[in-house]
């Protein structure tokens, strides 16, 4: 039984498809180009960054932050460049697991001692001109990372091992920056170094043990050499200090004998001056002076008459020592 026939059995309406006229896909065409157009022609510039605008792949100038329009169907093409956003290139390192061996390669060295180092670091950069960045040099990323990397052997290679893995790491870093910002503006890509970083620099891994008891030796020595320079503070300020003391007691003392052996002389002088004036008189005058310093040292004192007799019992003079009073019986 033929399928229309089974239709008729059935009184089922026959399914007409509709018909669509021509003006409608006409206008279903147009919307969709203009709206091709809107989406094409509308692009957004984040405040970080700055949108380069290419017609047919040739520069026109560069468009701020915000919303713009262009000239659809890929006639104008823009490049966004982030000016405002600090850019990082790793060496020796990967913080996204990507090339390790490629980081390992980057990371060893030779330093002017010809001993090896693994260093590994940073580049922080910044988008200056966003049009020699997009034009003046081709794949501007790679070519920074060349020089980096050239520029770091470069300054290694100058140094010896203990600088660039202690005191001189910051020194490494300057000259680093300073080298690689005129390679920059040389080749005019555009760019300006922020910041190189040195993130660990380290002997091999083979040369490890050798390198550790080398800094363990010389932690030693500076050890010794701060207890030897602290004993030596100790001991030679106070031995200066007594050594200037004992200047100073001579050079008083020598000064004190000085003066009153100038003063002795003068004195004598001056008596020698009354002396030859008046003879007599100055000599009676010396003698009771000496006899009134020495007498009252000479403890008890008796003066009698040459002529006098029996006198000794009265004075009782037999007070003392025994030896003492047999002499002075003796003597009676």
């Amino acid at each position: 039984m033929a399928q229309g026939d089974f239709s008729d059995q059935l009184n089922l309406p026959k399914f007409e498809p509709p018909q669509i006229s021509g003006k409608l896909i006409r206008t279903v065409l147009v919307v969709v180009v203009l709206l091709l157009i809107a989406l094409s022609s509308v692009y957004k510039v984040e405040p970080e960054e700055v949108g380069v605008i290419l017609r047919f792949g040739a520069y026109m100038g560069e468009s701020p932050p915000g919303l713009h329009f262009r000239l659809p169907f890929l006639i104008d093409r823009v490049e966004k460049v982030p000016v405002q956003r600090q850019l990082t290139e790793e060496f020796g390192y990967r913080s996204q697991q990507a090339d390790l061996r490629g980081a390992a390669e980057e990371a060893n060295m030779l330093t002017g001692d010809l001993n090896a180092a693994v260093v590994q670091w940073m580049v922080q950069y910044r988008i200056a001109d966003p049009y020699k960045f997009l034009f003046q040099v081709r794949n501007v990323q790679d070519t920074l990372r060349d020089m980096s990397e050239a520029v770091m052997r470069e300054v290694v290679g100058d140094r010896t091992v203990n600088e660039v893995l202690t005191v001189g790491r910051e020194e490494v870093a300057g000259a680093v920056i300073e080298e690689l910002q005129e390679l920059c503006d040389q080749y005019e890509t555009g760019i300006i170094i922020d910041q190189v970083v040195l993130q660990d620099v380290t002997p091999p891994e083979k040369v490890k043990p050798a390198f550790n008891e080398v800094n363990q030796a010389e932690q030693e020595r500076s050890t010794l050499i701060n207890q030897a320079q602290s004993e030596y503070n100790k001991v030679v300020p106070r031995a200066e200090g007594e050594a200037q003391q004992t200047i100073s007691e001579a050079e008083g003392y020598a000064l004190d004998r000085v003066n009153r052996s100038r003063g002795e002389a003068a004195r004598f002088s001056a008596l020698y001056d009354e002396y030859r004036k008046a003879p007599e008189v100055t000599r009676q005058r010396i003698y009771l002076e000496t006899m009134n310093a020495i007498i009252p040292k000479t403890g008890r004192k008796v003066v009698v008459d040459d002529e006098i007799r029996g006198i000794l019992p009265l004075l009782n003079l037999d007070t003392g020592s025994p030896r003492r009073s047999a002499q002075s019986g003796g003597e009676e």
